[in-house]
C-alpha cells in the first residue's frame, strides 16, 4: 500500500521551472541594467537600489509572517518587485521614496490580494504610480549622470515641450541618439541604457521567460503611432530610446500575474499598451505614458482573456 497509484484530472503538465528560478532569470536580465545605474548616478543609484529590496523583503516577511502565512521571500519575487521599483525613481530621490514606494508595493498591490499570482496588477508600477501622485516633483527632479550631478530635462519633457518641433530642431537639447542607446541621459535608475535593457530583454526571451508577443507588439505599436503622429523617424527613435518604454516592455508588462494568458490576448494587450502611451505622450499632460498604460491594460487583462480564450472542445451555446 505504500506504492500507491494518484490519479488526479487533466491536464498533467510537469516543468522543471520554478518561481524561484524563474525570478533569478529576470534578476540576470537586470544586472546589466542595474550595474549602469550605479555606473552613471554612483552612490546615489547603489543606495536607492539596496533600500528598495531591502523594504520589500522586509515587508514581505512581516506581512506574511503577521498573517501566519509562509514566508515566500526565498522566491525572490520582492527583491524582483523592489528592483524595478528602484528602476522607476529617479537617482535624487531622498532615501525613504524607495522605502515607501516597496512597502507599498509589496503590501498594498500584492500581499491585499492574495500575494504572487493573485495580483492583478504589476505591483512595482502600482508602487510608482502612488509614489508619482503623492510625490509629484520629487518623482520629477531629474539630474544628469556623472559625480557632479546636476538638474536636467529628460529627453521626453525636451520633446513635449517642443511638441510642434522635430528632433532636428531641438537638436541643441536633446542629446544624441548614442548618448540615449548606451544609457548617458537623465531619467529614472532603470530608464536609461537602452542597449542593456534589450539585452536583458533577449536573455529573458532566450530562457523563454517571455515571449515576443506582448514586447514587440508594445513597442512595435509605439514606433508606428509616433513615426506617423510623432514627428517622423527622428522623433520616433527618440521616442523608443527614452522613458521606461523598454523597461516596462520586457520586464513589466510581461508580468505573469496581471498580463493575458491567451497568444492573441497577449498581443491586444501589447497593441493597447503601445496606443495608450502613444496617446499620453502626446496628448496627456505628462511627457511619459508606460507606466499608466501598463497598469490600464493590467486592469482590461481579464477582459481580454475571457473574449480570446478558446472555446471548450464541446461546448454547446448556452441560449439566452
Amino acid at each position: 500500500m505504500e506504492n500507491r497509484l494518484i490519479v488526479s484530472s487533466s491536464p498533467h503538465i510537469r516543468s522543471d521551472e520554478t518561481i524561484s528560478r524563474i525570478m533569478l532569470d529576470v534578476i540576470i536580465a537586470l544586472l546589466p541594467a542595474t550595474l549602469a545605474s550605479i555606473y552613471f548616478f554612483r552612490f546615489n543609484a547603489l543606495k536607492l537600489i539596496v533600500l528598495s529590496i531591502a523594504s520589500a523583503v522586509i515587508t514581505e516577511a512581516v506581512f506574511q509572517k503577521a498573517r501566519k502565512k509562509p514566508v515566500t521571500i526565498n522566491d525572490l519575487s520582492a527583491v524582483v518587485t523592489g528592483l524595478l521599483l528602484a528602476f522607476n525613481i529617479p537617482p535624487s530621490a531622498p532615501w525613504w521614496i524607495p522605502v515607501v514606494g516597496s512597502a507599498f508595493a509589496i503590501a498594498i498591490a500584492k500581499q491585499f490580494f492574495g500575494g504572487l499570482g493573485h495580483n492583478f496588477m504589476n505591483p512595482a508600477l502600482a508602487g510608482r504610480a502612488m509614489l508619482l501622485a503623492s510625490w509629484p516633483t520629487i518623482m520629477t527632479n531629474w539630474v544628469t549622470p556623472g559625480a557632479d550631478a546636476v538638474s536636467t530635462a529628460t529627453p521626453l519633457a525636451i520633446l513635449k515641450v517642443n511638441t510642434a518641433a522635430s528632433a532636428e530642431q531641438v537638436a541643441g537639447t536633446l542629446p544624441s541618439l548614442f548618448d540615449m542607446f548606451i544609457g548617458n541621459i537623465g531619467g529614472c535608475l532603470g530608464e536609461t541604457s537602452a542597449l542593456l535593457l534589450i539585452i536583458g530583454g533577449i536573455y529573458l526571451l532566450y530562457r523563454k521567460v517571455i515571449t515576443w508577443r506582448i514586447p514587440f507588439t508594445y513597442i512595435g505599436t509605439v514606433a508606428v503611432m509616433m513615426l506617423i503622429f510623432g514627428g517622423g523617424f527622428e522623433n520616433m527613435l527618440y521616442h523608443l530610446l527614452a522613458g521606461g518604454l523598454i523597461l516596462g516592455a520586457f520586464f513589466m508588462a510581461t508580468d505573469y500575474a496581471s498580463s493575458p494568458v491567451t497568444k492573441k490576448g497577449q498581443i491586444i494587450y501589447g497593441i493597447g499598451a503601445g496606443l495608450l502611451t502613444a496617446i499620453i505622450r502626446l496628448k496627456g499632460g505628462y511627457p511619459e505614458g508606460v507606466s499608466y498604460s501598463i497598469l490600464l491594460m493590467n486592469v482590461a487583462a481579464p477582459l481580454i482573456d475571457k473574449y480570446t480564450s478558446p472555446k471548450v472542445f464541446g461546448e454547446v451555446k448556452q441560449n439566452a
